[in-house]
């Protein structure tokens, strides 16, 4: 059975920093890209950043651009979010989403995780 579990979020002071992981775990054949999203209450979730699981194709939204880094480590099926510089306004559920074919002849089909609050507070 596939998995995704986010880890690493939690509390800080506004300037402060915090990074995520994300491991995806189970019968995994193939990975495509992990995305980072996130989602405050009553608001649509919202793309946060994404990166291909080769080659080197990476995009940000313009809202953490400069700010967070993305990052794999394609062995342990694990994507990473650096968040430097945060901002009462980046306090939000962060969920991972990853485009994985779980089958040797599937397609891709996304995943979610259950998501890591992220609060930025003083």
């Amino acid at each position: 059975q596939v998995q995704l579990v986010e880890s690493g979020g939690g509390l800080v002071q506004p300037g402060g920093s915090l990074r995520l992981s994300c491991a995806a775990s189970g019968s995994i054949v193939s990975i495509a890209a992990m995305r980072w999203y996130r989602q405050t209450p009553g608001k649509e979730r919202e793309f946060v950043a994404t990166m291909a699981w080769s080659g080197p194709d990476i995009s940000y939204s313009d809202s953490v651009k400069g700010r967070f880094t993305i990052s794999r480590d394609n062995a342990k099926n694990t994507v990473y979010l650096q968040m430097n510089s945060l901002k009462p306004e980046d306090t939000a559920g962060y969920y991972c989403n990853a485009q994985l074919q779980i089958t040797p002849a599937g397609h891709y089909s996304d995943y979610w995780g259950q998501g890591t609050q992220v609060t930025v507070s003083s």
